[in-house]
């Protein structure tokens, strides 16, 4: 689903993903608009919560945090 809408993630040479946590914004059939938060398997409430806030928190940075 996510090579459908073009989703990438830049990270470096040998570098492996851990987590992960997708927003997505949904259409649905009535034309309401929703957001849906799907995660990696071993991520729990915490650990989401906590990558969520990171990412706020870089993207209001400018990603001068990245």
């Amino acid at each position: 689903m996510l090579d459908a809408i073009g989703l990438t993630a830049d990270i470096d040479e040998g570098d492996m993903a851990m987590d992960a946590i997708v927003i997505l914004q949904v259409i649905k059939a009535d034309g309401s608009v929703h957001l849906v938060k799907g995660r990696s398997d071993a991520v729990d409430w915490v650990t989401a919560l906590g990558m969520v806030t990171a990412a706020q928190a870089v993207e209001n940075s400018g990603y001068s945090l990245a």
